[in-house]
């Protein structure tokens, strides 16, 4: 099954619409696609603790594990920037990346289903693509504790 790139991108910017980033003002949405061809967004949540924020990708892979999903994972679309007249994330020149903690909860969901999905980051003009263990090569995950 071919994931449409552009579609997944939409749906990330869609979801960005519903972060709560009072502090930073910089809105992230998630888009996580699935082999069975369902998708699950999520939103940045910040918090008066700053480290106590939740970024969209980990919001994203928690609804879907919450619903008892496991694996299946095939691509997520990331999107960052200050919020435009929408509430939408307006990306700047340089592509926005799943952070560390993200990238190790996006690698728990693929590794239970054997994947190594397409991560697609969007810049202002371009989308940087890469594949999972391109962004934490040698990741620790289920397997290791057997």
């Amino acid at each position: 099954m071919a994931i449409d790139q552009s579609a997944l991108i939409a749906a990330a910017r869609e979801a960005s619409t519903r972060a709560y980033a009072p502090y930073s003002g910089f809105h992230v949405g998630a888009a996580l696609a699935f082999a069975d061809g369902s998708v699950t967004t999520g939103a940045n949540v910040e918090n008066a603790s700053y480290g106590l924020a939740l970024c969209a990708e980990t919001s994203a892979v928690a609804q879907v594990m919450n619903a008892g999903v496991r694996g299946g994972l095939v691509a997520v679309a990331v999107i960052g920037g200050a919020p435009d007249e929408h509430g939408a994330a307006s990306p700047g020149a340089a592509p926005v990346t799943p952070c560390g903690r993200c990238r190790q909860v996006l690698n728990e969901l693929a590794q239970l289903g054997g994947t190594d999905p397409v991560i697609w980051c969007v810049g202002a003009g371009n989308v940087l693509e890469l594949r999972l263990s391109e962004l934490l090569p040698h990741a620790f995950g289920p397997a290791n504790l057997g």
